[in-house]
């Protein structure tokens, strides 16, 4: 799979279009691997993708447009800033769990989606443009792939050392966490701060990409289609998390030709995953290859 996502940007030389879709998918793969990660490994269910996306994408346009910083400075400046930021909203919401805690993050995209068109700060519905674009195609291409791939591998080392042990401990009972000594509050104040991380360094980067930074950064595909992501990938995985990505955003350019048809067949293909395969398909192989007897030479 490595290889493979190396090699796309090479392959897909002679498609423009698609080499541009292939840096989506790793931003799409971002989100999912964040939602993935405090869904599946702390217990809270987050739907503010759009959130970590539009706050990333506001402060690298600011830090790029109006504080001169370049593009190498401003997109990782915009993902600390907007980790810290998004830490800060969050943090008087941890106390809450389930569709509680969901709600409140949806809001918080919708909430300054209206802030910033009432006030007409930040460009207004225009948005912030001029920023700097990439070097070139291959730094654009690469930055995001390898990105996707460091944090796939640190997140799946992250969740298996101890404090990952914790925080699975919080999502499953976390009053005996709390009965152990340990702040919960804390530990999820960090969950949130690294998959605020991730998602704002995916909003920088969109809006080095597009080179523009306005409301649409706050739509709601950037929160549904990670959910969708890692439900056909397989929750808990983190791996099927960027697999279920590779499929359905190439799925979702694909079906454009079938103009609004499209959303019949791409709720349809997700009815028939939730239904006949809701465990995911990473789960679903894991399970499969554990079940081979395995042959040991004595």
């Amino acid at each position: 799979m490595i290889v493979g996502i190396l090699l796309l940007p090479l392959l897909l030389e002679l498609a423009p279009y698609w080499k541009r879709v292939i840096n989506i998918m790793c931003v799409y793969a971002l989100l999912a691997l964040s939602f993935d990660f405090l869904a599946n490994y702390v217990g809270l269910v987050c739907l503010g993708g759009a959130f970590f996306v539009g706050v990333g994408g506001y402060l690298s346009a600011i830090f790029n447009v109006y504080l001169g910083l370049p593009v190498y400075l401003s997109i990782p400046f915009a993902a600390m800033g907007g980790a810290i930021f998004c830490t800060a909203l969050l943090l008087p919401c941890l106390p809450l769990r389930g569709v509680y805690f969901a709600i409140v993050t949806l809001m918080y995209p919708l909430f300054f989606t209206r802030v910033v068109e009432a006030l007409n700060i930040l460009g207004g519905t225009n948005g912030i443009t001029g920023l700097d674009s990439l070097p070139n195609e291959y730094v654009e291409h690469y930055v995001i792939i390898i990105m996707t791939l460091i944090i796939l591998f640190g997140m799946r080392r992250f969740v298996n050392q101890d404090i990952g042990l914790v925080l699975r401990g919080v999502k499953d009972n976390d009053q005996s966490v709390r009965a152990s000594g340990i702040n919960i509050t804390h530990m999820k104040a960090l969950a949130v701060f690294i998959a605020s991380f991730v998602g704002c360094f995916g909003g920088a980067y969109i809006a080095h990409l597009y080179m523009w930074a306005g409301i649409s950064l706050f739509a709601l595909d950037f929160s549904i289609i990670p959910i969708a992501s890692v439900v056909i990938g397989g929750g808990g995985t983190l791996v099927g998390a960027v697999i279920g990505t590779f499929i359905l955003v190439p799925l979702s350019e694909i079906l454009r030709a079938f103009g609004s048809f499209r959303i019949v067949i791409y709720c349809a293909a997700l009815t028939g995953f939730i239904v006949f395969k809701s465990e995911g398909l990473m789960v679903y192989l894991q399970r499969k290859y554990h079940q081979f007897e395995r042959w040991v030479k004595v």
